[in-house]
């Protein structure tokens, strides 16, 4: 699959961290498929490779828009820019995996999915297309759509993993001036 990181300068962007309300923002969808789109895709791809994540949700850089990237070659991601995604089909057996998290630094824990998803999105020509993975792809796929949704991997984790992360939750709240 062809890069599809935009020509142009880009710029990494702070990523926002928990618990910034953007993050707790169901995020809209795109109206069309334009330079500004693409724009901000290209500063989403530096900013992930800046924090050398696997994945990024434009509301984890302030954007409230259904937008996401992905690539890593460790794991065998595409480089790709997916706009208003859908999950299209999510089912089938569960696999847990301990997951982190960009806006939650520090903090990872177990989370169970769907191994083999369906995707549907737009690519960077507004063009629609969809892939099907069962993979470490999927799984970030996955993750990066809830974000979309407004549900973080810490809504996801199992109970244990949950109290075992509560403290480092607290310290990013305190953190961001917030309260317990």
């Amino acid at each position: 699959m062809p890069d599809q990181t935009p020509n142009g300068p880009a710029a990494a962007r702070r990523v926002v961290l928990y618990p910034d309300p953007v993050l707790r923002r169901k995020a809209a969808p795109v109206v069309r498929v334009d330079a500004g789109v693409r724009a901000l895709v290209a500063d989403m791809f530096a900013t992930m490779d800046a924090e050398d994540g696997a994945g990024l949700a434009a509301p984890q850089v302030g954007e409230s828009l259904r937008i996401f990237v992905t690539g890593t070659s460790e794991r065998e991601v595409a480089r790709r820019a997916y706009v208003n995604p859908v999950l299209v089909d999510g089912t089938g057996v569960l696999e847990p995996m301990e997951e982190g998290c960009l806006s939650l630094p520090g903090i990872r824990g177990s989370v169970r999915r769907p191994v083999t998803v369906t995707i549907r999105a737009l690519d960077l020509e507004g063009r629609e297309f969809e892939e099907t993975r069962g993979d470490f792809a999927a799984r970030v796929w996955q993750h990066e759509l809830d974000h979309l949704d407004v549900i973080l991997t810490i809504d996801k984790m199992s109970p244990i993993d949950r109290l075992r992360v509560r403290r480092q939750v607290k310290d990013l709240m305190l953190a961001a001036g917030g309260e317990d």
